[in-house]
């Protein structure tokens, strides 16, 4: 099991493996970098996509879960901005494309906040493999250059994007 320290009192295990570590480097190197003294609502784990959930906080930011919609593997509120970052683990499959970002828009449409949709890679050589699926207007970090981020154009680097 793959231990994850959420908040001084609070302490999660996940299941073993790249993606779980992937997870784990997403709370604890992406997170202080890039979403400063932001709060973790929510992870997803490979044997319990509810693994972590802050469903009263969710509600108050105008998030309701929907137990069939597909959640990213983490979700951060970031306050300071008032943005919430929608993040997949990606080790085999799955980064944010149009199709992904067409779902969690959908399934984050009444939230108040800005949302940042999120890939995040183990290293650039996976990211390689996914490269022509990204989708533009999302954000690409790779856990073995924990201080970089990759920004697929728009009129802002990180940020959420008004869609209307």
């Amino acid at each position: 099991m793959i231990p994850v320290v959420i908040t001084d009192k609070t302490e999660i295990t996940l299941s073993p493996g790249e993606h779980s570590e992937l997870i784990k480097n997403i709370i604890n190197e992406f997170a202080p970098r890039f979403a400063p003294g932001s709060e973790v609502i929510y992870i997803g784990d490979a044997d319990n996509k509810m693994k972590y959930v802050q469903e009263e906080r969710l509600s108050q930011l105008g998030v309701i879960i929907d137990k069939h919609g597909k959640m990213p593997d983490v979700a951060l509120y970031f306050e300071d901005k008032e943005w919430l970052f929608l993040i997949e683990s990606v080790t085999s499959h799955g980064p944010v494309d149009a199709k992904r970002y067409g779902e969690l828009s959908s399934l984050f449409k009444d939230s108040k906040l800005g949302l940042v949709y999120v890939t995040a890679f183990p290293d650039r050589r996976v990211m390689g493999r996914f490269l022509s699926d990204i989708s533009w207007e999302t954000e690409v970090w790779c856990a073995d250059a924990p201080s970089h981020l990759i920004h697929f154009n728009g009129e802002r680097f990180l940020g959420p994007y008004d869609l209307e």
